[in-house]
C-alpha cells in the first residue's frame, strides 16, 4: 500500500501501558478522504489516485477546482493531493470512494509530512546550532556573531546556502518510522508515538513508511521473546559431580 491519508494535528497526550510505562503520542484527526479522480498511464503517463480532504466553501473555489469536485459528485475540500500507485492498487478504488483510518493497523510504521512551527527571525546560534564566541579576552560586542562569511576578494561574494541568521521554521518536513499506537475508527483518530512536524491544527500527510515498502511485514513492531533461564542442576547431581572429581584426583595421585 502506497496511499495515505491527510489529517489535522489536534495536540499531544500520553498513554500508559499495562506495565505503567508512559508513551507520548500525537493525536491526529483524519476525517475520511474522498477519491476525486483516477489517473491512468494512458491518459497522464502515470498511475495515480487524486484525493481531497476537509471542507471548504464552494464560492471560494476556482473553476478548475470546482470541476474536479463536480465530476466526482462530492463536496468541495481544502485541497487536492495525488498518490502514485501501481495498476493493481489503482483498480481497488473508484471515483467518489472514501479513504479512512482503517487502512492502517496498530503497530504499523508511518511517515508523517507537515509544515513545522514558524519561530520568526532567529540568529545563527539558535537557527543552526552555532557555538558562541568568547565572553572575555578582548571580545566585547561579538559574543553571538556568526563569524566570517567569506573572503575579502576571490571570489569576493557569499556562497549560496551559507548558514546565516534568518527565518526559522515554517518549512515542509517529514518524520519517518513513527509507530501507530492506537486507532479510533469511530472518531477518525490516529494516535502516533512521538512528535510530528506540524503546529496545532495544521494539516499532515500520513502514509506507510517508505523504508518498509519492499517488505511490509517488517514495519510492524514485534516484541522479542525473552530467553528462558537455564535450569540449575539439582543437589544430587552436584554431589555426584564432586565425588567424580575427587576420585579422579585420587587416581592421579596414586599413579604418581
Amino acid at each position: 500500500m502506497t496511499i495515505g491519508i491527510v489529517g489535522r494535528k489536534c495536540g499531544m497526550t500520553r498513554l500508559f501501558t499495562d506495565d505503567g510505562l508512559s508513551i507520548p503520542v500525537t493525536v491526529v484527526e483524519a476525517s475520511p478522504n474522498h477519491v476525486t479522480s483516477l489517473l491512468t498511464e494512458e491518459d497522464k503517463g502515470y498511475n495515480a489516485i487524486q484525493i481531497s480532504w476537509g471542507t471548504k466553501k464552494s464560492n471560494t473555489l476556482r473553476k478548475t477546482e470546482a470541476g474536479n469536485y463536480t465530476k466526482a459528485n462530492i463536496d468541495a475540500g481544502e485541497g487536492l493531493l495525488e498518490y502514485r500507485v501501481t495498476p493493481e492498487e489503482l483498480g481497488q478504488h473508484s471515483i467518489g470512494g472514501m479513504i479512512k483510518v482503517d487502512i492502517f493497523e496498530t503497530g504499523q510504521k508511518v511517515d508523517v509530512t507537515g509544515t513545522s512551527k514558524g519561530k520568526g527571525f532567529a540568529g545563527a546560534i539558535k537557527r543552526h546550532n552555532f557555538s558562541h564566541q568568547r565572553n572575555t579576552h578582548g571580545n566585547s560586542i561579538s559574543h553571538r556573531a556568526p563569524g566570517s562569511i567569506g573572503q575579502c576578494q576571490t571570489p569576493g561574494r557569499v556562497f549560496k546556502g551559507k548558514k546565516m541568521a534568518g527565518h526559522l521554521g515554517n518549512v515542509k518536513r517529514t518524520t519517518q518510522n513513527l509507530e501507530i499506537v492506537q486507532i479510533d475508527s469511530e472518531r477518525n483518530l490516529l494516535l502516533i508515538k512521538g512528535a510530528i512536524p506540524a503546529s496545532k491544527g495544521g494539516s499532515v500527510i500520513i502514509r506507510p513508511s517508505i523504508k518498509f515498502l519492499g517488505d511490509p511485514k517488517k514495519q510492524f513492531t514485534k516484541s522479542q521473546p525473552k530467553a528462558e533461564p537455564k535450569a540449575e542442576p539439582k543437589a544430587e547431581a552436584k554431589a555426584e559431580a564432586k565425588a567424580d572429581t575427587k576420585a579422579d584426583t585420587n587416581e592421579s595421585k596414586e599413579s604418581k
